[in-house]
């Protein structure tokens, strides 16, 4: 009896520590990833194009004294900052519940056309309704957006009882390729709006503030909150389909309720501040190295590093050429691409 209830007891032995050890490695690395964040975070309140003394910003931070440096602050870096931040952790984690979902490595959050419907939808609303305004055409990219995805899903479950990774992938090149063509015929044929859209499309977080963050605010909120209701079962997803249900998870159910989350996320996101490409590609896999493949710790890791990537890449680009400025989007491109070639040349990318 003793010589089979002593393997067990030294097995538990040396495995419980070294599992709690990197559970508590994790939470510190995530720990240290909120810092980073939150430093970011002041360095963008505080840097821009136009210089401002630490003093005087940390001074007007506190204390909106109607200084035209405190309208600068209060009016446009301080919301500019947290859109960012909103808008990256929105791009992270529908890519790493993308990557998920479909258990494709190199999914991203303009896989299942969402992206490409956000992008029909301001063409909409340019050519054909006359908005010109950002906050006019955030809801035109939204529905956009939403309408997108039903139509990928509604296609991916067609003549079948499910709607499976590959017939959504299939499904959502299908619907891209479609409205890429639809949008290309408008603004071929209407300068004006081509003129409007090409400053939307090359993604920039320039002239949204306020008015742009507060719309955008509950969509991404509910779609965070439902993506990290996801976690558990996602990683009983990520053994197959038949395994999963063997676990108790419902592979259907969390594939509608993770395509809603993806759509409230990269929707909103992209209808803020346009497509951003790279930042939901890239990101998971970052987490995944550093976390490894436990979903319950690549969201949330995903949800942090994101916006750091993305008011990094804002900053940078409001520094670099002042008083004018880079887009954010190839700021991020112009960062991130090399990153994610040298750890790919390494063969460091953790599989799903």
């Amino acid at each position: 009896m003793s010589l089979t209830t002593s393997p067990a007891h030294q097995s538990t032995g040396d495995v419980a520590p070294p599992r709690r050890s990197a559970s508590a490695l994790r939470g510190v690395g995530l720990l240290v990833s909120v810092a980073v964040l939150v430093l970011l975070g002041l360095l963008s309140i505080w840097l821009g194009s136009k210089s401002i003394p630490f003093t005087a910003t940390w001074s007007v931070l506190w204390d909106n004294d109607g200084s035209a440096d405190a309208v600068v602050i209060h009016d446009y870096r301080i919301p500019r900052t947290l859109l960012a931040m909103l808008v990256g952790a929105a791009l992270g984690l529908a890519g790493a519940l993308m990557q998920a979902l479909t258990r494709n490595p190199l999914a991203d959050p303009g896989l299942l056309g969402i992206t490409m419907g956000a992008s029909t939808g301001v063409v909409a609303a340019l050519a054909f309704v006359g908005v010109s305004s950002v906050l006019g055409y955030v809801w035109f990219a939204f529905a956009g957006a939403a309408v997108a995805s039903l139509v990928v899903y509604a296609l991916g479950s067609a003549g079948a009882r499910t709607a499976t990774p590959e017939r959504l992938v299939i499904a959502g090149a299908a619907v891209t390729a479609v409205l890429f063509a639809v949008n290309s015929a408008v603004l071929l044929t209407d300068p004006g709006a081509f003129e409007e859209f090409r400053f939307w499309q090359v993604g920039s977080l320039a002239g949204r503030y306020y008015d742009v963050l507060v719309p955008v605010l509950p969509f991404i909120a509910a779609g965070i909150v439902v993506a990290l209701l996801l976690m558990r079962q996602l990683n009983a997803l990520a053994m197959g389909d038949e395994l999963g249900r063997a676990l108790g998870a419902h592979p259907d159910r969390i594939r509608v309720v993770g395509a809603v989350a993806i759509t409230l996320l990269c929707g909103a996101a992209t209808a803020a501040v346009g497509p951003i490409g790279f930042v939901g590609l890239a990101v998971p896999h970052v987490a995944r190295f550093v976390a490894g493949p436990d979903q319950r710790w690549v969201l949330p890791y995903s949800l942090v590093l994101a916006p750091t990537l993305l008011v990094g890449a804002d900053l940078v680009g409001r520094i670099i050429a002042p008083p004018s400025e880079v887009q954010v989007g190839i700021v991020t491109a112009a960062i991130g691409v090399p990153v994610f070639l040298a750890l790919c040349r390494k063969r460091k990318l953790a599989a799903l």
